[in-house]
């Protein structure tokens, strides 16, 4: 079944030197675009992430130092994998949880301030373990009956996600061919930040969902103890939480003033 769009989707997989969101790097990024049309497009670059790869990463993706060292940074990359993403939804294996996020603390270490919350996400391994539980190797032969080959090739794992979802969408009648409905269907919880750290309350107002104040509202902890707001800037958290924080401080400033 193919894929019913209302705008391209650009299926993506990352190698990286770790699965640290905030600290590590991407080796290797490939991306398939694919068009209402069905028409499809495909871009699989190496990365120089500036630090050693950790001989645990090579091993998983066999990538390494040396195979890098020539090869374009991801502030060089970024112009073109922006201009490749922004009008399109994302889609992935794992997605939600690591590559979107990680994709968008690169892109704002490369200074390109592009908000992914405003692309449709759908993580193909959601839909798999909500329906079967298994890997992506695992559903790629349940659903496809065919062997994985190069498995952690950033190519390879980005065409058979592609085929896996397409393959869903023939295999369960109540999988919508739609993908705000796949989107919503593949995510987890709702948080306002990639990584998690800062969610949403019944009202839907941005609550911590870490520490000693979790559970309670960003905006009245910021606002009451703005030496918590500049340690969490210091912190070791992600760009993309520090982003958040930060427009939050903001529109409480911007709100306290209208009545002032």
């Amino acid at each position: 079944m193919e894929l019913n769009l209302r705008k391209p989707i650009c299926f993506f997989d990352l190698e990286t030197t770790g699965i640290n969101v905030a600290n590590d790097r991407i080796v290797e990024i490939s991306i398939l675009k694919v068009y209402p049309n069905s028409n499809k497009e495909s871009h699989t670059w190496r990365v120089n992430p500036g630090v050693p790869i950790p001989p645990g990463a090579t091993a998983i993706h066999g990538i390494t130092n040396e195979m890098v060292e020539n090869e374009p940074t991801f502030k060089e990359l970024a112009p073109k994998i922006h201009d490749l993403i922004k009008d399109s939804d994302l889609g992935g294996f794992n997605s939600n949880r690591f590559d979107i996020p990680l994709l968008a603390e690169e892109l704002l270490r490369a200074d390109i301030d592009f908000d992914l919350k405003k692309n449709l996400a759908v993580d193909v391994q959601t839909i798999f373990h909500k329906k079967e539980k298994r890997t992506l190797e695992a559903a790629y032969k349940f659903y496809c009956d065919k062997e994985l080959i190069d498995a952690h090739s950033a190519q390879a794992d980005t065409e058979a996600t592609y085929e896996v979802l397409k393959a869903q969408l023939d295999k369960y009648e109540d999988l919508e061919n739609d993908i705000v409905f796949l989107s919503g269907f593949s995510s987890h919880r709702d948080f306002a930040d990639f990584a998690g750290f800062i969610g949403y309350n019944d009202k839907k107002q941005e609550i911590f969902t870490f520490g000693k104040h979790k559970g309670v509202l960003v905006e009245d902890i910021l606002e009451k103890e703005p030496g918590y707001f500049g340690w969490l800037l210091n912190a070791d958290f992600p760009l993309y939480t520090k982003k958040v924080l930060t427009r939050i401080k903001l529109r409480k400033l911007n709100t306290n003033n209208l009545f002032e």
